[in-house]
C-alpha cells in the first residue's frame, strides 16, 4: 500500500534521511523505531507532504504522491497523527472532530465516522461540548486519533503517539491502535517506545542517523541482542 524507495530529505546542506527505502502492505500494522534526531518525523512528513523530498520516489496505493501537497495526499486516505497532537484547543471535542472531516462532502457517512468514533473512544463522547484543552494529555491523544478517522483512512501514520504519556495511558493508547489493528485498518507508527511499538506491530524497522539499519518480523527484533541493547534496556 506504502512504498518509500530510495528517500532523501535534506535541511540545507544536513540529509536528515539519507536514502531510506520500506514498504507497508494493506492490513499491516508497521513500526519505525528510532531515538530522538534519527530522521523518523522528517520520512513522516515527507510521506505526508509537509516537507520537500531531496529525490526518491513516495507511492501510496498506486499513486505516485511525491511532491504534492498534504490536502492531496489526505484526500487519497492517507493521515497522519502528529507529533504534539496539535489539537485546536479552543474549540470543543466535537469541533476538533469535525475538522478531521474537511475532506468528506457526505455529511451522512460524516455521522457514521462520528458515531464509529465516539464509540471507540467513549470519554471523548462524554466531553463532546468541551473545549479540548481542557482535555489530559491521553485524553488529547485519544481526540487526535480520532479527527483523524473521520476522514475515513486507508492508511493510519501516527507520530510519537506516546510521547509526554504516563505509563497507564500509553497503555491505554496502544490499546486503542491495537483495536485499529484488529478492524484491519493499515497503520504505520513511529515511535521511540520501542517495546510497546514491537509488542503492537507486525513488522519493524530500526532508523539510526538517518538511515534504515535493521528490519523484520517485531517477534524477531523484540530478541535481537543488538536491539534490546540499544533500545529495550538490555534483557526483557
Amino acid at each position: 500500500m506504502l512504498e518509500i524507495k530510495d528517500l532523501v530529505v535534506r535541511y540545507g546542506g544536513i540529509s536528515a534521511v539519507k536514502g531510506i527505502s520500506l514498504e507497508i502492505a494493506e492490513g499491516e500494522t508497521v513500526a519505525l523505531i528510532g531515538a530522538n534526531g534519527a530522521g523518523k518525523s522528517s520520512m513522516l512528513h515527507a510521506v505526508s507532504g509537509l516537507i520537500k523530498t531531496a529525490s526518491g520516489k513516495i507511492t501510496f496505493d498506486r499513486h505516485d504522491i511525491t511532491g504534492i501537497g498534504a490536502d492531496r495526499i489526505v484526500s487519497l486516505g492517507l493521515v497522519q497523527v502528529p507529533e504534539g497532537r496539535q489539537i485546536f484547543t479552543r474549540l470543543s471535542v466535537d469541533e476538533n472532530l469535525r475538522m478531521g472531516a474537511y475532506v468528506n462532502r457526505d455529511k451522512a457517512d460524516i455521522e457514521r465516522n462520528r458515531a464509529r468514533v465516539l464509540d471507540l473512544f467513549p470519554i471523548l463522547k462524554e466531553r463532546a461540548k468541551q473545549s479540548a484543552g481542557t482535555l489530559s494529555g491521553g485524553e488529547q491523544q485519544m481526540l487526535a486519533i480520532g479527527r483523524a478517522l473521520m476522514s475515513s483512512p486507508k492508511m493510519l501514520l501516527l507520530d510519537e503517539p506516546s510521547m509526554g504519556l504516563s505509563p497507564i495511558m500509553t497503555e491505554e493508547v496502544f490499546g486503542v491502535l491495537r483495536g485499529l489493528k484488529d478492524q484491519g485498518i493499515t497503520v504505520f507508527v513511529i515511535e521511540q517506545n520501542a517495546y510497546d511499538a514491537l509488542e503492537l506491530a507486525d513488522r519493524a524497522y530500526i532508523m539510526e542517523t538517518g538511515t534504515i539499519t535493521l528490519e523484520g518480523k517485531s517477534s524477531d527484533l523484540i530478541r535481537d541482542e543488538r536491539v534490546k541493547a540499544a533500545y529495550l534496556g538490555g534483557d526483557i
